[in-house]
């Protein structure tokens, strides 16, 4: 989280008060306190659970404590998730589901749509009628810190920069259940005068541009872009990555072509950029008769965010014996990537060998 994060809450005091997700457990102690400042917390009617994860219900303990009773309304699969992180099945636990609703007074209400796999089981919306308001939970979210709240007001290239990276990090591998989502509430055709996210910016300036940027985040999106990652002993792979870059340009320079040594850079960015691209290389010398460790554990990252329609070549050094170029390019291949080469070196490349790579 390079631009930091925040945990964002909502409190609707109409005739009836409601408290929409709380905050992580570490900070209960200052969520209540600044709680207590705006009510009387005996006044909370309802609290909205829309998703069991400990970062947006981690204060529960703690506030249960000082309003014993009070109806927690939730999804099914988030009772057995609280319960489990909390240990207190006592809770006045209320189920709901898609399309059922609560009055909460001056005319409004409150629907409730589940959004299983964003991204969680148990994960569910809240739309507030009459202010428009659809409380997305980790949907339409980001990673992303700035002294304003609002989408209109923070540096728009920015913002969607850490939009894409929290997609491509967080919800790549369930792209096919966002886009079925995305398009049943699209089908609902209400109007939506702000989206309130669970992380960091609210979208209120043309709300529904992150979800139609969603929709084509989610339906297969690549770029005109390749990715090489590697990692390296004695600085041999090292040259075949970059010389590999460079043979990529020379055929096309319209390609876009990123080099991460995945021991220097984040791996977020990493994934982020493997998700734009349409491909990918990935370098490492051999160790023991494997990989480089840090190696597999990216490709271990990009098993689970379960990419479609990429290639994907693997490349590398080795010097009295090899093991790690085929164990990429067989993970490569068991993971769905179409694999097109690999590129093998023994001991450092020479003049003759890096001339294969342009």
């Amino acid at each position: 989280m390079t631009k930091g994060t925040s945990y964002n809450s909502y409190l609707i005091c109409e005739e009836k008060t409601v408290l929409i997700d709380n905050v992580d457990h570490s900070f209960s102690y200052q969520f209540i306190q600044n709680l207590e400042i705006e009510i009387n917390l005996s006044d909370i009617d309802f609290i909205i659970v829309n998703h069991a994860k400990e970062d947006h219900s981690g204060a529960l303990s703690a506030l249960m404590e000082k309003i014993q009773g009070t109806p927690i309304y939730c999804t099914k699969a988030a009772i057995d998730s609280i319960v489990g992180c909390h240990h207190h099945p006592e809770w006045n636990f209320k189920a709901v589901k898609t399309d059922d609703t609560i009055d909460i007074g001056n005319g409004k209400q409150l629907i409730f749509i589940e959004a299983p796999m964003l991204h969680w089981p148990d994960s569910m919306m809240t739309y507030l009628t009459g202010d428009a308001v659809l409380y997305s939970n980790d949907a339409f979210g980001q990673h992303y810190c700035d002294e304003h709240l609002f989408n209109n007001e923070v540096d728009q290239n920015e913002l969607m920069e850490q939009c894409l990276r929290y997609f491509a990090n967080i919800l790549t591998s369930f792209s096919s259940l966002v886009r079925a989502k995305i398009k049943e509430v699209l089908s609902f055709n209400v109007s939506v005068e702000m989206i309130a996210t669970s992380h960091c910016i609210v979208w209120r300036d043309i709300p529904t541009q992150i979800v139609h940027q969603y929709l084509e985040w989610a339906d297969n999106y690549q770029e005109d872009r390749i990715t090489n990652f590697y990692d390296t002993m004695s600085n041999n792979t090292h040259m075949m990555a970059d010389t590999i870059a460079q043979g990529i340009h020379n055929i096309d320079p319209k390609v876009a072509v990123k080099v991460f040594k995945v021991s220097k850079h984040d791996k977020n960015e990493i994934l982020t950029n493997v998700f734009r691209s349409k491909g990918l290389f990935v370098g490492s010398s051999t160790m023991n008769n494997v990989m480089i460790p840090k190696i597999a554990g990216m490709l271990e990252e990009i098993t689970g965010l379960r990419f479609k329609n990429k290639k994907a070549g693997a490349f590398g050094s080795d010097g009295w014996n090899g093991g790690a170029l085929d164990r990429i390019h067989a993970r490569l291949t068991d993971v769905g990537f179409e694999t097109i080469l690999s590129l093998k070196t023994k001991w450092r490349p020479d003049e003759r060998s890096l001339n294969n790579y342009r």
